[in-house]
């Protein structure tokens, strides 16, 4: 028996962002976030910002990979006097990715006493819990934000329980204390974090400071914990908010971790630039973390960077390796040709490509691909036919079947989404 479905099943999508728009600008680069903008990268380097050369290399990298604005170090004089170096090599190079700079306990001073470090960077993070204490705070925090203001910067105030304002979590413990029915210890925590970035936001515009030239964050390193918090924060403001696990930690651990916090957000409507915050593993590039993001933003459908490659896990039908080292020959081949195709090939990074490993799935999968190959598996027929926009286009054989696969894919690229010469008269 076949039940009746009662309602057509709608597709999941996430919910519609409703938020305040904060421009970051460096020259004629204008990126928005938050409103209508799509959800963006941010990443930051590791480099020590006195070395310019190498930090400069490090930004255009993640630049490259598709960080949309990068955060670099500036904790000492000599580190402010290098930025608007670090600036102009990255315009030489054309690199025009805005950059951010990440202040902490003496950013006052080195915005005040650095102009060209303070008109170099496109945005600032000021943290509230390291801006100073008592009558300080308040003085040093109006130095940045008369800075940014004199500048035309966008903020992010970004507050990090591993930083958190220690006056105002002990102000909000004893206002605690005091309940009839006190609450736990980490929403008091919670309260504390969310407070100190909406209190300063809206210290920030009694200064004078734009509403729009504002971003926050309330960082955290647990799943359920950062949850809590922007859920709630989303709440009490609309300012744009910037997400992102703080000290994710490496490898599987981070990746899983930033995936599932950052993806229920965003499918929340949540959030409008990211980064996910992973300790690079020995040898591995700091682009994995741009990669990961966008990886995230891409599986939730908000935006499309590289052409997707669908391939099956592999089982005891799939004894052979091959179709496994086809998936990561195309799948590297792709996204190492991203940065040209970009402007080569508008739209080339919604292509779908599915290399499959036997008959089981192999030709339904590839019928739902723009271009895809089911290999044989074992005991199967040495064959391995190719689709194309969802029709059988021609059956590849022999032991140079990757090979021919590559071409066609490059073949359908540049038919699909090459730009057509004009004819001559």
């Amino acid at each position: 028996m076949i039940m009746e479905p009662c309602l057509p099943i709608e597709p999941a999508a996430p919910k519609a962002r409703d938020t305040r728009q904060a421009r970051a600008v460096w020259g004629s680069r204008v990126v928005t976030i938050g409103g209508d903008a799509p959800v963006r990268i941010q990443s930051m380097t590791n480099t020590d910002t006195v070395d310019a050369i190498g930090t400069a290399i490090q930004v255009k990298e993640l630049a490259i990979a598709g960080s949309e604005l990068v955060r670099i170090t500036v904790n000492t004089p000599e580190a402010a006097q290098q930025v608007p170096y670090i600036r102009e090599q990255l315009d030489r190079m054309g690199i025009d990715v805005p950059l951010i700079g990440d202040f902490h306990y003496n950013g006052h001073r080195l915005l005040t006493d650095y102009p060209d470090c303070a008109q170099a960077l496109s945005k600032y993070r000021i943290n509230p819990g390291n801006v100073g204490k008592g009558d300080k705070r308040d003085r040093q925090f109006g130095q940045m934000i008369e800075a940014a203001m004199k500048w035309s910067k966008v903020v992010r105030i970004g507050v990090n329980w591993g930083s958190l304002d220690q006056e105002l979590l002990a102000h909000l413990m004893d206002v605690n204390s005091a309940r009839a029915e006190p609450w736990e210890a980490k929403s008091v925590m919670y309260e504390a974090l969310i407070t100190s970035a909406v209190e300063s936001a809206h210290r920030a515009v009694e200064m004078g400071m734009d509403a729009n030239q504002i971003i926050l964050s309330c960082k955290v390193s647990g799943v359920q914990d950062l949850i809590s918090v922007y859920r709630e924060l989303a709440k009490r403001c609309d300012y744009a908010l910037h997400l992102g696990l703080t000290e994710a930690g490496m490898g599987t651990k981070g990746t899983v971790a930033s995936s599932v916090a950052l993806g229920i957000l965003l499918q929340e409507g949540i959030g409008d630039t990211i980064r996910v915050s992973l300790t690079p593993q020995p040898g591995e590039a700091r682009t994995q973390e741009v990669v990961i993001a966008s990886e995230i933003i891409q599986g939730l459908g908000l935006r499309s960077f590289v052409p997707s490659v669908t391939a099956c896990p592999g089982c005891g039908r799939t004894t052979s390796t091959t179709f496994q080292e086809l998936a990561k020959q195309i799948d590297d081949y792709l996204r190492a040709q991203m940065p040209v195709w970009r402007a080569k090939y508008p739209g080339v990074e919604k292509m779908k490509v599915a290399v499959m490993g036997c008959i089981v799935n192999g030709p339904g999968e590839s019928k739902h691909a723009d271009i895809g190959i089911s290999l044989p598996g074992t005991g199967e027929a040495p064959a391995a036919p190719v689709f194309i926009d969802g029709h059988k286009a021609l059956t590849l054989r022999g032991d140079n079947i990757a090979n021919e696969f590559h071409q066609i894919v490059e073949n359908y690229i540049e038919k699909r989404f090459g730009t057509p010469v004009a004819e001559h008269a």
